[in-house]
């Protein structure tokens, strides 16, 4: 059986203890994992600040970026082993591994590695009162070591998404993977070495969250900086954790994200791109769309034809084709997006699909759900107030615009939103009322790297993408010279 190892100081190590990495399309044990103790992430900080003080922190900046760029073309030729890691962890279905998971992973590496290239600082001349002025520039510098702590739904996406800018910026990193998901990131550990990444620059500590490598890394006096992606309540202990060390924070979080379809859309793309939006990774993205909101006059079209896109989603062998919808992560999420779905039940939900488990020949011991439709709730139902992260969306049916802003508003969570319209000025006009952090129209998960990425509200703190993410992973110091 493989073992996944710590990656400290450029060498992989053991740990005093160990736990099992399962696959969740088969429930099988595939791998064991070393889980990193507090002394281990202590050893992975201590090696990633000599690293600041060694070849990684002299190194000049088309040096550092051009090996970033070789670690995302090494990704590219071990792409087959990154995709099988991948999708062993997660059980998702190869035909979004292999389009998602593993180029957003390689392209993470490169755009930030051409980002840092060109990333500028600024100037300003100053008057004084002896008429000689005075320039102040701006000087960018790595904040050190940085913790990055990531989630299971997108592993090796939402690790490189943190990973590329730090290393770009000069920083170290201190990664812990989800105890779900080890795979990819480990793999990345190997890469790193193979294209001479400095030891100490990329440290890796497998483990858990409270008493385990998690808690460790936040609560490091050395660790400058923590960017996590992850549950909205775990983001809120973190937050606690850092503030006697005031350390520097980036938090993506949780969503209850609107899908709003006016009457004008497109219908058959509304449809399509909504089921995406819904279904996709089996609803375990922090963007989907949980609360899909469909003008009166098209909403029992719209529900029929959903209701239709869902029950012809296919589970199976990952590695499949054919396959279009993956597991859950693990029995206790099924366990928890199944206490949703009989929550619906008792607020008197109406199951318009699903809203079972599915039988699926030789995957039997899987975490298999049915892909979930209500109607019928109250905007006040818990099912519509608090996250899922399962293949499941209420829909809602309203009659005026702004109606459906104050319902899709109506939220403590702010991260994303699709707009599905043909009106170019409602798009826009809507659009600008909504309480997230982006709002796709006509389309979803459509992302450019370089414009800015978060939430609003309990979705999150910060933004990264882009110069955002150049400006998080540096600090800042303004020098002014008199002249």
């Amino acid at each position: 059986m493989k073992t996944y190892r710590l990656f400290i100081d450029g060498v992989f190590v053991d740990g005093a203890s160990r736990f099992e990495d399962i696959n969740p399309a088969t429930g099988q044990v595939v791998a064991e994992v070393v889980e990193a103790d507090r002394e281990d992430v202590d050893l992975a900080v201590a090696a990633a600040r000599r690293a600041l003080k060694g070849p990684w922190g002299t190194m000049p900046i088309e040096a550092r970026c051009d090996l970033l760029s070789r670690v995302a073309d090494r990704i590219m030729e071990r792409f087959d082993e990154f995709l099988a890691a991948e999708i062993e962890d997660t059980g998702k279905p190869k035909s979004w591994a292999s389009s998602v998971d593993i180029p957003r992973g390689a392209a993470n590496f490169r755009i930030f590695a051409n980002q840092a290239r060109s990333f500028g600082s600024e100037a300003f001349m100053q008057d004084t009162a002896d008429g000689r002025g005075a320039v102040n520039y701006v000087q960018r510098r790595p904040l050190g070591v940085v913790g990055v702590i990531c989630p299971w739904n997108l592993p090796l996406l939402l690790l490189t998404w943190k990973v590329a800018p730090a290393l770009a910026a000069g920083n170290t990193v201190v990664v812990k993977p989800s105890e779900e998901t080890p795979g990819t990131a480990t793999l990345l550990a190997e890469v790193m070495a193979e294209v001479g990444i400095p030891k100490g620059v990329y440290n890796l500590v497998h483990g858990f969250g409270p008493g385990s490598a998690g808690e460790a890394i936040t609560q490091h006096p050395d660790v400058s900086a923590i960017t996590f992606t992850g549950e909205s309540a775990t983001g809120q202990a973190i937050h606690r954790t850092c503030s006697d060390h005031l350390k520097k924070l980036s938090f993506e979080l949780g969503g209850k994200n609107p899908a709003i379809i006016f009457a004008d859309a497109d219908f058959d793309k509304a449809v399509q791109g909504t089921t995406r939006s819904v279904f996709a990774n089996c609803g375990q993205v922090c963007l989907c769309s949980e609360r899909v909101y469909v003008h009166r006059s098209i909403f029992d079209r719209f529900v029929e034809a959903l209701a239709k896109e869902a029950k012809a989603m296919k589970h199976g062998d990952p590695f499949s084709d054919q396959t279009t919808m993956g597991p859950l992560i693990s029995a206790q999420h099924r366990e928890k997006v199944l206490s949703y779905y009989a929550l619906a039940r008792s607020e008197g939900a109406e199951i318009i699909s699903g809203g079972g488990l599915p039988v699926v020949q030789g995957y039997e011991d899987g975490f298999w759900i049915e892909p979930t439709i209500w109607t019928g709730l109250p905007e006040s139902a818990r099912c519509i107030r608090e996250e899922v992260f399962g293949p499941v969306c209420h829909i809602q049916p309203f009659d005026t615009e702004e109606e459906v802003i104050a319902m899709a508003n109506d939220s403590q969570y702010g991260l994303a939103a699709a707009v599905w319209t043909t009106d170019v000025s409602r798009a826009h006009r809507v659009a600008q009322q909504i309480d997230a952090g982006i709002v796709w129209v006509n389309s979803w998960f459509l992302r450019d790297l370089r414009t800015p990425f978060g939430g609003v509200k309990l979705s999150g703190l910060g933004r990264e993408g882009g110069m955002w993410s150049l400006n998080f992973y540096t600090e800042i110091k303004n020098i002014c010279i008199k002249l």
